[in-house]
């Protein structure tokens, strides 16, 4: 039986060569079955795409390779707490389970702020699973936007 990929660290590498090219330094992955099937920096500054998420662009590219609208048999790496628009597409998508790295008190919508998942109008909730590489995900922020300053 051969070893499980360290997924956090693929979505951290992908993070950081993000922050080479002046996104902020968040990655995300979606896997099934073991295998990655889509991945994905944020790309708001080259998309000029105020929803060019990283979540976002990995579902959509998760979507594309399937039939329907659901990912409900995949699981989604991301190297910080969704904000309240990736959490909706992640409950639409009906994802099974979110694994994330640092939390996000300020615009942080699962175990901060808004609490999406947690509302009564929030139709699907998956597994959550936090702080997997949290200080070197929330590092790299830190030291992302210590050097825009």
């Amino acid at each position: 039986m051969s070893e499980r990929p360290d997924f956090m660290k693929i979505a951290l590498d992908l993070a950081r060569k993000a922050g080479e090219a002046g996104e902020v330094p968040v990655a995300a992955l979606l896997v099934h079955d073991g295998e990655i099937i889509a991945s994905a920096p944020n790309r708001m500054r080259e998309l000029n795409d105020p929803t060019a998420h990283a979540e976002m662009l990995a579902l959509r590219e998760a979507l594309g390779k399937r039939s329907g609208a659901r990912l409900d048999d995949c699981d989604l790496y991301v190297t910080l707490e969704p904000c309240t628009m990736c959490a909706g597409a992640i409950a639409h998508a009906r994802v099974r389970r979110l694994y994330y790295a640092a939390r996000d008190p300020k615009a942080g919508a699962v175990e901060s702020g808004v609490r999406f998942f947690d509302q009564p109008t929030c139709h699907h909730r998956p597994e959550v699973i936090s702080g997997i590489r949290e200080d070197e995900a929330a590092e790299m922020l830190r030291r992302f936007f210590a050097e825009k300053r």
